[in-house]
């Protein structure tokens, strides 16, 4: 069944977590009939340092504490102020999702950022990026995969009654580490492109974790595809893409069939809808951008049942409203791919 999701962040401040998980459960719960809604934990990233998507997933790291440094998120040597304040926020998000939902036994989406990006955004304690050094990398992906167990298993003493947990691994920098287009920290040079089979094994712990803790995994690569060969053979349940963004690419569709044809799922980003002054909001448009590719390359109409929608991230900010809108205009875009598949 057509599915409708979100990658987390939502706007508002930080006394504002409780009303944005109740609003996100509750709007999802309204969905039409034939779409699945998989409600999501929130991040308020306005509260500041800690509240961001590095720094909360840095603060999963199991043995490898973290702070902030001049130019972002570090590794250190003890964990301080900055590592508690990550720490207190995700307990906060905890918290909410405990009270908001109180009795829930459907699905939930838990985002953190995956081990590529985080090796491509995090510096060493002293020297380059992590994804510079082999073996620290190694490290990361393994204390990653440690705090992700950790973090399933907080996530379900939450919501005992909880069922399907979809774990979404945000992987928008794969594709320049496997190019070797990133800088280095002088910005001289770039750092070495790390090939197929490197990207797979970095994947495979965390991914294998998530499985361990009876989760599913989705690997997020945003608006490129150029990593979706190895995400597939790390043995992701599933990949996202920001179809909007990355249109009608033969190549990059091609590749997509193919994981569905291995039973790979799509986890489809859509940007925001246009209105029409005459005729309100252009959902058909949001409706093409899956449709007409997924046709145009021989994969059947009713496997679009298999698809999840959820909004691409912003480049700016927007209201909470803004944000309830999107997710009932995915449900009636869901609901119309349903139709679809059923045809």
């Amino acid at each position: 069944m057509t599915g409708v999701s979100g990658h987390g962040p939502w706007p508002g401040a930080e006394h504002d977590e409780l009303e944005a998980q109740q609003t996100v459960l509750g709007d999802l719960a309204e969905l039409p009939a034939g779409v699945d809604a998989v409600p999501f934990l929130t991040q308020l990233a306005s509260r500041g340092p800690g509240a961001d998507a590095v720094g909360r997933t840095a603060a999963l790291l199991a043995e490898l504490p973290v702070e902030l440094g001049p130019h972002g998120w570090r590794l250190t040597a003890h964990a301080g102020l900055d590592q508690r304040r990550a720490e207190g926020f995700l307990r906060e998000d905890l918290g909410a999702l405990a009270i908001a939902a109180h009795g829930y036994s459907g699905p939930l989406a838990v985002e953190v950022v995956g081990p590529w990006t985080l090796a491509a955004t995090l510096w060493a304690a002293r020297g380059d990026r992590v994804l510079a050094d082999v073996g620290a990398r190694r490290d990361l992906s393994l204390a990653l995969a440690e705090g992700v167990r950790a973090h399933l298993a907080a996530v379900r003493a939450q919501v005992p009654a909880l069922g399907d947990v979809v774990v979404q691994l945000a992987e928008p920098r794969l594709g320049a580490v496997h190019a070797g287009v990133l800088p280095t920290f002088s910005g001289y040079s770039r750092l070495r492109a790390v090939p197929g089979p490197d990207v797979v094994e970095g994947l495979r712990p965390v991914i294998e974790a998530v499985h361990d803790a009876g989760a599913r995994a989705v690997v997020h690569l945003g608006d490129t595809w150029a990593g979706l060969p190895p995400v597939v053979l790390a043995g992701a349940d599933a990949v996202g893409l920001d179809v909007g963004a990355i249109g009608w690419q033969e190549r990059a569709w091609e590749l997509v069939a193919r994981a569905v044809e291995r039973g790979i799922g799509l986890w489809a980003g859509l940007p925001p809808v246009q209105v029409s002054q005459c005729a309100g909001p252009m959902l058909g448009e949001l409706v093409r951008l899956v449709d007409e590719p997924w046709r145009r390359v021989g994969l059947p109409a009713s496997s679009l049942d298999g698809v999840t929608l959820l909004a691409a991230p912003r480049g700016a900010p927007a209201g909470v409203d803004a944000h309830r809108a999107e997710l009932a205009n995915l449900g009636r875009v869901g609901e119309a791919l349903a139709e679809r598949a059923a045809a």
